[in-house]
């Protein structure tokens, strides 16, 4: 029986916002809210978020005041309300046309970096704010233009949606389901080494988006069975992440193998193995490193690993 829990909240969760959905339409609340002088901004630049603290090993979310925010807002990017965080407004700007965005913030207030480097190290809540700013203001800085008829598009509700100039078609926020899944057969556990992988020794779970009219478990099925050739049978829920880089959700589970014998397709994978519970415990003894400590492929491994003798 593979249905295990998960043991604690995955990275990006969390979120201490009030995405107040309910008030995105109100426009003399969301103007009150913007101009407010205890509204906290977090500017996106390029798709990094600001931090500080990340030299010494201990980073920190930047959320800048509405006075420090000026020349960001000022500079005309795009913006959303996030939410309310104890009542107080949470917004985020994109600040990308800048090629250099410190100019724009008060002397010392930080450095713009990838949020995949230091989420692990950041207190739930900041990485989950931070997260959710760089996957709106991803999917609003690229989706200026109609899908229908490919005129201009305004911002709506508080910039967490954009309407056609011409057709009035309504658009909202992208994100694609994709299923991650640690594979069993009894004491040994399926990794692969994707082509994509920056790192050459990481073997991890498999993982690919669901497609349409596929239930998550048939993805879960599908998808093992393209990459490596294993047959897998029952598929059990364990978790969600999300995943805004640059748009995702991840659907994690744990499945059982019903077929052992390992074909890779060299597209997606230039190696797929099984391996033992001591040697995923011993991983940097046996020549390989395992997935991010912020990703749900490591929260998959571990919780397995934790719930075997």
């Amino acid at each position: 029986m593979l249905s295990l829990p998960a043991s604690r909240p995955n990275a990006y969760t969390g979120s201490p916002l009030d995405r107040v959905s309910d008030r995105r339409e109100d426009t003399a609340f969301v103007t009150a809210a913007l101009a407010a002088p205890d509204s906290l901004v977090i500017p996106v630049w390029r798709s990094k978020n600001l931090l500080r603290g990340t030299e010494s090993g201990a980073p920190d979310a930047v959320l800048l005041t509405r006075e420090a925010a000026e020349a960001v807002l000022m500079a005309g990017g795009p913006w959303a309300l996030l939410g309310l965080r104890e009542g107080t407004p949470v917004f985020a700007v994109d600040c990308s046309a800048a090629e250099d965005p410190l100019p724009l913030l008060p002397q010392g207030f930080g450095e713009f970096h990838d949020l995949r480097a230091v989420a692990g190290l950041l207190p739930p809540g900041e990485a989950s704010m931070l997260a959710h700013a760089r996957g709106l203001m991803h999917w609003r800085t690229r989706h200026r233009f109609c899908g229908v008829c490919g005129h201009g598009c305004e911002p709506r509700s508080a910039g967490n949606a954009m309407a056609c100039t011409n057709c009035n078609a309504q658009h909202f926020p992208r994100t694609d389901p994709a299923v991650i899944m640690l594979v069993v057969d009894g004491e040994r556990c399926l990794l692969g080494h994707s082509t994509r992988f920056p790192n050459t020794t990481m073997y991890s779970t498999l993982a690919g988006f669901v497609e349409p009219g596929e239930s998550l478990e048939e993805a879960v099925r599908r998808e093992v069975q393209e990459e490596t050739g294993v047959r897998v049978g029952q598929a059990w829920y364990h978790s969600s992440q999300p995943w805004p880089f640059p748009a995702s959700i991840m659907l994690g589970f744990h499945a059982e193998a019903l077929s052992h014998e390992i074909t890779v397709d060299p597209a997606e994978l230039r190696d797929a193995r099984w391996f033992t519970r001591d040697e995923i415990r011993n991983h940097h003894n046996a020549g390989f490193s395992l997935p991010r400590i912020d990703s749900i492929a490591r929260r998959l491994i571990e919780d397995w690993l934790e719930a075997t003798p």
